[in-house]
């Protein structure tokens, strides 16, 4: 009877957390991104004050956006075939790279066995409640992750370094060189996101490889 008693309770306990949970398989999540420095050019933090990052759901295919002042970098993947591209455009440049699966595994190795290690900080960020965990990467590094068991993706591949965090990341910082950069979500909407969204362009920009890309950018 004890038994019998324990398997209703752990199924009771599971319904709830299933209804509790909410699914984004098609949606748009928008991050604030704020700037800090110790550099002297203080200027260049507050050049990426108030610039966001926009991420596009609908299945299987992302769409990432970084517009900045300087230009913008838009980031295309399909987690079916794990291929997509990357287009940039600062000044007159305008780079389209296609990636392939390896190409990814390339540009996420430093997340490779990233762990994450919940704290007992809370706090609320666009609605939703998160916890506080510590991230670690495989060279020691650290950062700070503030994520929610509210809300998952249908698709867990937009963002490898999140891959195996047990929620939705809602707030994380990122180190680009000296500059400390803070991503915040500040909207989550599940409106239909039309397909033409994750379309690549077929022409005006100059075609590159992955590994020609990174050439160019150490010359």
């Amino acid at each position: 009877m004890f038994r019998y008693l324990l398997l209703i309770a752990m199924a009771l306990i599971t319904s709830n957390v299933a209804e509790a949970q909410k699914v984004l398989s098609e949606g748009t999540i928008v991050y604030d991104i704020t700037v800090q420095t110790g550099s002297k050019e203080p200027q260049l933090a507050d050049m990426f004050d108030g610039v966001t990052t926009t991420i596009y759901l609908k299945g299987s295919q992302s769409r990432t956006e970084m517009i900045s002042p300087l230009g913008s970098t838009i980031t295309f993947q399909d987690a079916r075939n794990n291929t997509g591209a990357v287009l940039k455009e600062y000044g007159n440049q305008k780079l389209l790279i296609h990636m392939t699966r390896q190409d990814w595994a390339d540009l996420n190795k430093k997340y490779a066995g990233i762990t994450f290690t919940p704290q007992n900080e809370t706090k609320t960020i666009a609605g939703y409640k998160c916890q506080k965990a510590v991230a670690r990467l495989k060279d020691g590094t650290t950062f700070t992750v503030f994520y929610t068991k509210e809300l998952m993706t249908e698709n867990k591949d937009y963002d490898y370094q999140f891959k195996s965090l047990p929620g939705l990341p809602l707030e994380y910082e990122s180190a680009v060189g000296d500059l400390k950069v803070k991503y915040t979500a500040s909207k989550i909407a599940f409106d239909p996101v039309p397909v033409q969204k994750f379309s690549i362009p077929v022409s005006g920009y100059r075609e590159l490889t992955y590994q020609e890309s990174i050439k160019l950018k150490r010359n």
